[in-house]
């Protein structure tokens, strides 16, 4: 798809065959693209090729199928580095998503950490940006500290630059919040870390949708991100790793492809990414990647974010006409995500409501329970925008939202 000067939503929306659908009698309103983006029809066409064409395990085969199948995933390898701009292409480990990166990653630094150090995660994370670090610092005495938030949903850094020390070895922050859209200063995070000697992953599960994330400008260390929030697969995403912590960190899995030589008397490891990468991997998911970045970069991110923030203005203004409405989070510096409730309502029956009228949102503490622990709710409904969505179905939501509330008032 070749940019244009004008943003074309109609013409976008109809590469998406899903959003002609109806549901319970009403036409699909999609507004749950923070869980999973929908898929265009050129994905759609790529996964339906590679399993009517070339479907082989790869890497291993010197027949035509296998050849073509590893060439179609080593040239999504090399795309995926392009679309970060990671310096080397083994850097990209491909991985089943975000949490499966995060967990490789913890699992590495099991062997690096010890009694005393100190590792810091911030109050905004996804559980999977949580949940891996406890395991870690519970399998080496190593201690958890938490940056925290404010009232704005904001994180405290005045508190972070407290919170590092000598002890510190590791820092791991969301680029963008799951649960609120607040956009986090990673470049700041990053440099503040760094002073310290200490490796910070980023968890851009929730950026990438939106921006176009440069890992050398960056210099983050990890970056991860799955494919199924950037219109791919679900199964399917990467981690990035500068060369000198992949290769300190040891193999996640045993088994085939990640080795270089097996005795019963003793295993080498293959060089990166394979040292990372065990077993049969999502070949046709990795090349549904791909291609999915290539339809995304087509549209262009400059264009899709502006148009992101603009649905975002004009969401919020309209939201806000609602009487006993809170909206959590930042007023400004948010991606494209909406989280509120409506006093005296909880946000699952709204949720259950408007699903009536053929409207997806998402409604829960959403993998975020801190946060909903921290404004003494429990949860939220969110509303999150993609590029395919239009003011007219924001409008139709804002109804359904006030219809809710008529209901349940």
């Amino acid at each position: 798809m070749l940019q244009s000067t004008i943003f074309d939503v109609q013409n976008i929306r109809k590469e998406f065959p899903i959003l002609e659908r109806k549901v319970n009698g009403h036409p699909l309103i999609y507004l749950d693209n923070a869980a999973t983006s929908q898929t265009p029809r050129v994905v759609i066409d790529a996964i339906v090729d590679y399993y009517s064409r070339y479907n082989a395990n790869i890497h291993r085969g010197v027949h035509s199928l296998s050849q073509e199948a590893t060439d179609a995933y080593e040239q999504a390898r090399q795309k995926i580095q392009e679309h970060f701009n990671a310096s080397k292409s083994y850097e990209i480990i491909l991985t089943s998503g975000t949490t499966h990166a995060i967990n490789l990653v913890a699992n590495g630094f099991s062997d690096l950490l010890k009694k005393g150090d100190e590792i810091i995660v911030s109050a905004l994370e996804h559980h999977s940006n949580i949940v891996p670090w406890q395991m870690l610092c519970e399998r080496t005495g190593a201690e958890l500290k938490v940056i925290p938030m404010s009232e704005e949903g904001e994180l405290q850094m005045s508190k972070y630059r407290d919170l590092l020390s000598e002890r510190t070895r590791l820092v791991f922050v969301n680029h963008v919040s799951n649960a609120l859209g607040t956009i986090n200063p990673v470049e700041e995070i990053i440099e503040l870390a760094h002073e310290h000697d200490a490796a910070v992953l980023v968890d851009g599960a929730q950026a990438t949708p939106h921006i176009r994330p440069d890992v050398q400008e960056l210099d983050c260390d990890f970056y991860t991100c799955s494919a199924h929030k950037i219109c791919g697969p679900t199964g399917v995403g990467m981690l990035y790793g500068k060369e000198e912590w992949l290769k300190k960190l040891p193999p996640y899995q045993g088994g085939g492809e990640m080795i270089s030589e097996v005795t019963f008397e003793r295993t080498t490891y293959a060089d990166l990414p394979h040292k990372f990468e065990a077993g049969t991997p999502n070949v046709c998911g990795v090349i549904a990647f791909g291609v999915a970045l290539d339809f995304m970069n087509g549209i262009g991110f400059d264009r899709i974010a502006a148009y992101e923030h603009e649905l975002l203005e004009y969401a919020t203004k309209r939201l806000l006409e609602i009487e006993d409405m809170r909206i959590y989070g930042p007023e400004t510096n948010k991606a494209s995500v909406i989280s509120f409730n409506i006093e005296g309502i909880h946000p699952y029956d709204i949720g259950a409501i408007i699903d009536k009228l053929g409207i997806a949102v998402r409604t829960g503490h959403h993998c975020a329970q801190p946060i909903m622990d921290f404004y003494k709710i429990p949860g939220t409904v969110r509303a999150s925008f993609a590029f395919y969505n239009t003011k007219e179905e924001i409008d139709i939501f804002v109804e359904a939202v006030k219809r809710a509330k008529l209901m349940l008032s």
